[in-house]
């Protein structure tokens, strides 16, 4: 990882865990095993992980975990590795996952920093996902937003050549932000070309917490950059 994220980095979140459920806390404490992955465990080796998998994706804070298992559900053929810091999402993920018999989805209850060092190899994975992040709103504690110069660096190497860091926000300032760190970034080509924001993608589900954001009006802003080797990087 790029030597400018610093083992100490500042954390994008706080652990607000809310309710954790009787039937989450089961799930997590008995599908943990089947699913689980720990950063202590090292460098993972996604084709041994993902024996029938030909792509890896990786969603960083996948909330409950709905849209990214219906996006297992859907592919397949994709590897996906979740990662998400609050216990209860974890649990109702896991659960999901052992309702669907899903072979290609693996979780992380850790922070997203930690596992992209320790973890994800280097040019190994074809999609990274980051919907719907903390925004931080108060200008004081938007130096905790995740989307910064050393995090998009260290991101970079972990995609393929050709693979998309897939970002959508509901906060307008941030979705500016996300854009003028990006477009500044080197070695990035934006998928959107000179628009800028992308129409989402079908291939993104709608979360609820999205659906309720369109029915009072609120924006979402989708952000698709992929990683250009032609372009000069340093």
């Amino acid at each position: 990882m790029d030597a400018d994220v610093p083992a100490h980095h500042i954390r994008s979140f706080v652990r607000r865990e809310g309710r954790f459920t009787a039937a989450q806390r089961l799930a997590f404490e008995t599908l943990w095993h089947a699913r689980g992955l720990m950063p202590d465990d090292g460098l993972l080796d996604l084709p041994a992980l993902f024996p029938d998998c030909r792509r890896f994706a990786l969603e960083i804070g996948f909330g409950m975990g709905l849209s990214l298992a219906e996006l297992a559900i859907r592919e397949p053929e994709t590897g996906f590795i979740g990662i998400e810091v609050h216990r209860p999402g974890v649990g109702k993920l896991l659960s999901l996952a052992e309702e669907a018999g899903l072979n290609n989805l693996r979780v992380f209850c850790a922070d997203a920093v930690d596992v992209l060092l320790r973890c994800i190899p280097e040019q190994s994975l074809d999609l990274v996902m980051l919907f719907f992040p903390d925004p931080w709103p108060k200008k004081r504690h938007q130096k905790r937003r995740l989307v910064q110069a050393p995090f998009v660096a260290a991101l970079r190497g972990k995609l393929r050549n050709g693979g998309v860091f897939h970002l959508a926000t509901d906060w307008e300032d941030y979705a500016t932000q996300m854009l003028e760190v990006l477009g500044a970034a080197p070695g990035w080509s934006n998928v959107a070309g000179a628009a800028g924001f992308a129409p989402r993608p079908e291939s993104r589900p709608i979360t609820r917490f999205e659906a309720r954001g369109q029915r009072l009006g609120h924006g979402v802003w989708d952000l698709l950059f992929s990683r250009d080797d032609s372009l000069q990087a340093d």
